[in-house]
């Protein structure tokens, strides 16, 4: 069994965050774009993107250790709204990135079940994310730990392969 701790990351935490978002997003990802994730990754995971988001009151970044080796991150977004509930009401589940020799070992349970403590402790009454619809597995996942299908969504980023661009927004109500 892993010794699984989420800690939260700051500002002065940039780099290596940098790092395992690079990494882990790379084991991934890198297929579903006509560049190889170049883009993308300059647009999410730059010097000046990722200081701001840290910098946020209202997005919250964790660092996800396994036996004490940084395997991924963790980012929620704070009072933000999904279509039909209030702000304060919801939490954004907008990344679990793991690198991939810490995938199907039962860290991703781990996380949820730390959102859905961190979610309660904030008083939330539910939990979004968005999935690709290309990704069956990650679908599949977030249904057993109950999460249910809610709407779908296009992605708009003319670099991303046009069969990628699905995707399936879920929501789980405390």
């Amino acid at each position: 069994m892993l010794n699984i701790r989420i800690l939260p990351c700051s500002e002065s935490d940039l780099y290596t965050l940098q790092d395992i978002a690079i990494n882990a997003y790379g084991d991934h990802y890198l297929h579903l774009w006509h560049d190889g994730g170049a883009w993308y990754m300059e647009k999410c995971f730059s010097d000046a993107t990722l200081k701001s988001e840290l910098q946020d009151d209202t997005a919250a970044f964790f660092f996800i250790y396994a036996d004490q080796e940084l395997v991924g991150y963790l980012k929620l977004n704070l009072n933000k709204a999904l279509k039909g509930f209030d702000a304060k009401d919801c939490l954004e589940l907008e990344r679990i990135y793991l690198v991939k020799t810490a995938t199907a070992k039962g860290i991703g349970a781990e996380v949820l079940s730390f959102t859905k403590a961190y979610a309660e402790a904030r008083q939330n009454k539910l939990i979004w994310l968005k999935a690709m619809d290309t990704s069956q597995n990650a679908i599949d996942f977030y249904t057993q730990h109950g999460f249910r299908h809610y709407s779908t969504h296009q992605l708009d980023f003319e670099q991303m392969k046009q069969e990628y661009r699905g995707m399936v927004i879920m929501k789980l109500e405390l």
